[in-house]
């Protein structure tokens, strides 16, 4: 192996590669549940490739294979991808890109590429780590998107497979590693309490609208009693505090 090669397989780097390896191959499962959820082969392509962040990929397909509306399926998703703005933020200080770099790293922030930069403590190791994680998981997660998609299609009736629903329970199992303190899960069980409440009430695809507007409330009450509504952002005061 070259000394190049050498000098950028760092840990950063390893750790970038190995979360999109683990991240992307999840893409297959997004292929197929889209097929199931009424998407056809290339809708389903397009929306990994321009939408590209999973917990929003997987919230619109679930919206449609619960019978909302396009439209509401778009904002559900656009009010689960607010976070990736939030992350852009924290990615443009810390690493300080140039003007050309900005849109393609615009594209590639997301928790992964995030999580892997932020937890760099030497600043040649986060732009190694954000850019690992997020091009690896960008082209295997299309890569398998197109696997996935292709299954889908071959496997007829969804419903005849037991899918029909399985595009709600993939969000679950992406969303529950995330409830990691006792706040979130009282928010999560409020929000499913409200989804609850509102799916007997009201069209199929606005419950998730309602219930994604009370976490939002919640988090601006949070940030004006200026206590952070995410892990990462305690983090953050806990280390300016010190």
């Amino acid at each position: 192996m070259s000394r190049p090669a050498l000098r950028w397989m760092t840990p950063a780097t390893k750790m970038g590669a190995s979360i999109a390896i683990a991240t992307g191959l999840y893409g297959i499962s997004f292929g197929a549940l889209s097929i199931a959820a009424g998407l056809n082969f290339w809708q389903t392509v397009l929306l990994s490739a321009i939408m590209f962040t999973g917990g929003s990929q997987f919230a619109f397909i679930g919206v449609i294979a619960g019978g909302g509306t396009p439209g509401a399926a778009f904002t559900a998703a656009s009010l689960l991808g607010v976070r990736n703005a939030v992350y852009g933020m924290q990615i443009k200080q810390t690493l300080r890109p140039s003007a050309l770099q900005v849109p393609l790293m615009a594209h590639v922030t997301i928790d992964e590429s995030t999580a892997t930069s932020l937890s760099q403590s030497v600043p040649a190791e986060r732009v190694r780590g954000f850019w690992t994680a997020g091009l690896g998981v960008f082209l295997l997660w299309n890569l398998f998107t197109v696997v996935g998609a292709l299954l889908g299609e071959s496997l007829g009736d969804p419903a005849a497979w037991g899918l029909d629903g399985a595009a709600v329970a993939a969000f679950l199992g992406l969303l529950w590693p995330r409830l990691k303190g006792m706040e979130p899960q009282l928010i999560a069980v409020a929000a499913a309490v409200v989804t609850a409440i509102a799916v007997p009430l009201t069209p199929a695809g606005i419950p998730i609208l309602i219930s994604a507007a009370c976490a939002v409330v919640f988090a601006v009450a949070s940030y004006r009693r200026g206590e952070p509504a995410t892990e990462h952002g305690r983090r953050e005061q806990i280390d300016r505090r010190q």
